[in-house]
């Protein structure tokens, strides 16, 4: 652009010049007709040989000069496309650097992008596999809740069966020791009043009743003795004991 630029610059001072000289042309005629008409006796040609010698150093000091600002624009249109094209070579130096680190990094992202995915996989089955190992705990959880529940309903049934047993054991040792009181006081009657004879005995919640009759080769009146052992029995302990005893006349 800058070279069309100054070759158009000096068309035009070419055309300038000749315009230039088409006028010294045009104003040395009028002036030798003019001198014609009035001094006829002036040396037409040694004042067109000095008006063609000025011409001819104007058209040299124009064309030097000329000459000499084509030369300077040239030489700093060389320097300036000198230094654009080392721009150019460093730029395409750096556009290539650049292209080869474009690669690079798309070739990384690649890279990522297939990691990415790989992670996204494992990842996917990962949480597939937690759940299926989550939901079969939750199923074990809920079967062992369910056995749990089944093991402490079968822990209270046993603990009722249990106390039920033991309140029937307490109960019993209570009868036991019942019938051993009673029977001690039995023997001991009738090893005292040196006699035998036969004895009845009654069981009742709470209360212990025996009946002993008694005969007598002596008195030929019959009599009857009736003891009872009354025990006030709270959660299979006994809180207080009394005996009672009635003779009766037969």
């Amino acid at each position: 652009m800058q070279i069309e630029s100054l070759n158009e610059e000096l068309a035009y001072l070419k055309k300038n010049h000749e315009e230039e000289l088409q006028g010294f042309q045009g104003n040395a005629t009028g002036q030798v007709s003019v001198e014609m008409d009035a001094a006829p006796g002036i040396d037409l040609t040694k004042l067109l040989n000095d008006m063609r010698g000025q011409y001819e150093v104007i058209a040299e000091q124009n064309r030097k000069e000329a000459e000499a600002w084509f030369n300077e624009k040239s030489m700093e249109l060389k320097r300036e496309i000198s230094t654009n094209t080392e721009q150019l070579q460093s730029g395409k130096s750096e556009i290539t650097d650049l292209r080869r680190i474009l690669q690079g990094l798309e070739i990384e992202l690649q890279s990522q992008l297939a990691m990415k995915k790989s992670l996204e996989d494992t990842l996917a089955e990962t949480e597939a596999s937690y759940c299926a190992q989550l939901s079969q705990i939750q199923l074990q959880i809920g079967n062992l809740e369910s056995q749990l529940f089944q093991v402490r309903a079968d822990m209270e049934r046993q603990n009722a069966e249990y106390q039920q047993l033991l309140d029937i054991k307490t109960r019993l040792e209570m009868e036991i020791e019942t019938y051993r009181r009673l029977l001690d006081g039995e023997f001991g009657n009738g090893f005292a009043g040196g006699q035998g004879g036969s004895f009845e005995s009654s069981s009742l919640t709470g209360s212990k009743s025996q009946t002993q009759s008694l005969d007598s080769s002596n008195d030929p009146t019959k009599t009857r003795k009736i003891k009872t052992i009354v025990e006030e029995v709270v959660d299979g302990k006994v809180v207080s004991s009394h005996v009672k005893e009635v003779e009766e006349k037969i």
